[in-house]
């Protein structure tokens, strides 16, 4: 026959044993619970580049869509060639445009010199879209993205046409595009123009902080390229990526 203070002993260290075993089970699922994502930022719409592109004279150009397949691979034969830093905002819908020129444009993308951002998998006018559709349009062309760049478009996007408004920035923040990729300058040659306008634009917008706009859908700026450059250095500017421009980087790709 046990006397009491065994049996107090004994049940002293089954009580320790018993919470032992719970914190090292809770310790457990708590090591395995995945961490939370980071909530997505307020919505911020850019329009120029910051006050500190002044100073060192950065320009940005942007380079949407992507329906003329020649300018496409102009435009990766401009950059593999000169080494000048671009942003492209391409479309999904112009895989038989990009997809030849992915072999070009990965090493770049790696590199930091190439950016690519989200411009929609369709182009359609998002502000005539539902909270659904518009995200199935980001998360759509940010899958296209992944696959055919190996890169991440986030936290960038371009609404096509430049119509948005503040629903349609909430919705983009909430799946990541929190950044609002706007302009203040442009070739104006999402239809067809005239090698002397599309220079006349370049020389009236090539301005520090310019955030410039430009077409991979007709062919005139693709004999421009040189003076394009020439321009560019006359200037004294140096092209940069938006990520350059903004400071932000390209979240991981998973592997």
């Amino acid at each position: 026959m046990r006397c009491p203070h065994q049996r107090r002993s004994r049940r002293t260290f089954l009580g320790l044993l018993g919470v032992g075993l719970a914190f090292a089970s809770t310790g457990r699922a708590e090591a395995s619970e995945p961490h939370a994502p980071d909530p997505p930022g307020k919505p911020t719409v850019l329009r120029r580049g910051p006050d500190a592109s002044v100073s060192s004279r950065q320009v940005a150009i942007t380079v949407d869509d992507g329906s003329c397949a020649d300018c496409v691979a102009g435009y990766a034969a401009f950059a593999q060639r000169t080494g000048v830093h671009l942003t492209f905002s391409p479309n999904g819908r112009y895989d038989r445009s990009w997809r030849p020129q992915a072999r070009v444009l990965r090493p770049l993308v790696e590199a930091g010199q190439v950016q690519v951002i989200n411009h929609t998998f369709g182009h359609p006018d998002l502000t005539r879209l539902t909270a659904g559709k518009v995200r199935d349009e980001l998360e759509r062309n940010e899958a296209w993205i992944n696959r055919t760049f190996g890169t991440s478009a986030l936290p960038y996007y371009r609404p096509p046409y430049g119509r948005h408004n503040p629903a349609v920035d909430r919705v983009a923040a909430g799946v990541g595009f929190d950044r609002v990729a706007m302009w203040n300058g442009s070739y104006s040659d999402s239809s067809l123009i005239t090698p002397a306008f599309l220079l006349g634009q370049a020389a009236r917008y090539f301005q520090p902080g310019t955030i410039m706009l430009g077409h991979a859908n007709h062919p005139t700026v693709l004999a421009l390229f040189d003076q394009i450059l020439d321009l560019i250095r006359q200037r004294d500017l140096t092209p940069v990526t938006l990520d350059e421009m903004f400071n932000t980087r390209r979240p991981p790709m998973p592997r």
